[in-house]
């Protein structure tokens, strides 16, 4: 490398410096202190304690984590089909261009934008089996999150009310970038609109599609603050998903190496569930319109 390359390549490391600086601090650092308290034992006061792996052969034979799991696998099962067919169903329509499409663009995307903590207190008011809006509506008193059985589906309609707009402006944007020559042309061929839709629309969508179902699945992998305000975790258990039970494991039974095993249980759990779908959609559809 020459004086000038030299050179150029200080001033490049020295103009990213600062980004370097930010990602190894703010991201890369936590996820070794993670990793580091998760072979420990630490309750905030007392001195850190090595224990080796024995925090994830704790975590992993307590019902209680095993129950979390199961909850969090159920939740994810719940928001993600519904919250991707309804969003793709409301591209389609906003992608008609019809009269006012523009307002419920906006609409759409007002629960997506708003804080999710915010969010759980607003519609735990409107679930309220006594003063809620919803049984009063209805006239009938449903203890929808105070039962075992509504208590999970309630907490996951209201995540899927939120990233709906999400899901509809990923979709939409997935839609405009389909050429309109390829529709002219399968209309020219005969294809009518259910061919149209599988035989086109859909599989153009793919990488859209991929895109909105991994980081589906991770953020309701993640949800939190949506439950936490809701139900707590309650009744018995029923929707104490994953990241609720990392919380009272670190702030409220102040055992932080189990909180991180939780932790690095759920990114392994991520990461896998990442490459399946990786795998799936590795798969692209293209069409020539030379």
């Amino acid at each position: 490398m020459n004086t000038l390359g030299r050179r150029d390549a200080r001033t490049g490391y020295a103009l990213l410096a600062p980004s370097l600086f930010g990602v190894g601090i703010f991201l890369i650092l936590p996820v070794f202190v993670v990793l580091a308290l998760s072979l420990s034992q630490w309750n905030l006061i007392s001195p850190a304690k090595w224990v080796g792996l024995a925090n994830f052969r704790d975590i992993l034979t307590d019902p209680k984590v095993g129950n979390s799991v199961l909850v969090t696998a159920f939740f994810v099962l719940i928001v993600i089909p519904v919250q991707t067919v309804l969003g793709l169903v409301a591209a389609l329509l906003l992608n008609r261009r019809l009269p006012g499409s523009s307002i419920f663009r906006v609409v759409y995307v007002i629960p997506w934008i708003c804080a999710p903590l915010a969010l759980g207190v607003v519609w735990r008011w409107i679930f309220d089996p006594s003063d809620g809006a919803l049984n009063a509506l209805t006239g009938h008193r449903v203890e929808w999150l105070s039962s075992p059985v509504l208590a999970l589906p309630a907490v996951a309609s209201v995540t899927v009310w939120s990233q709906v707009g999400y899901v509809t402006l990923f979709f939409l944007a997935g839609l405009n970038a389909i050429p309109e020559q390829i529709y002219e042309a399968a209309r020219i061929d005969g294809a009518g609109p259910r061919q149209v839709f599988w035989r086109i629309t859909l599989p153009l969508l793919r990488p859209t599609t991929f895109f909105i179902l991994v980081t589906g699945v991770i953020s309701s992998f993640q949800v939190f603050d949506t439950v936490y305000a809701m139900t707590k975790g309650g009744p018995a258990g029923h929707t104490d998903v994953i990241a609720s039970r990392i919380y009272y494991e670190a702030f409220e039974a102040f055992r932080l190496g189990r909180a991180a095993a939780l932790a690095v249980l759920l990114f392994v759990l991520l990461v896998a569930v990442t490459v399946g779908q990786q795998l799936y959609f590795r798969r692209r559809i293209t069409y020539d319109l030379s």
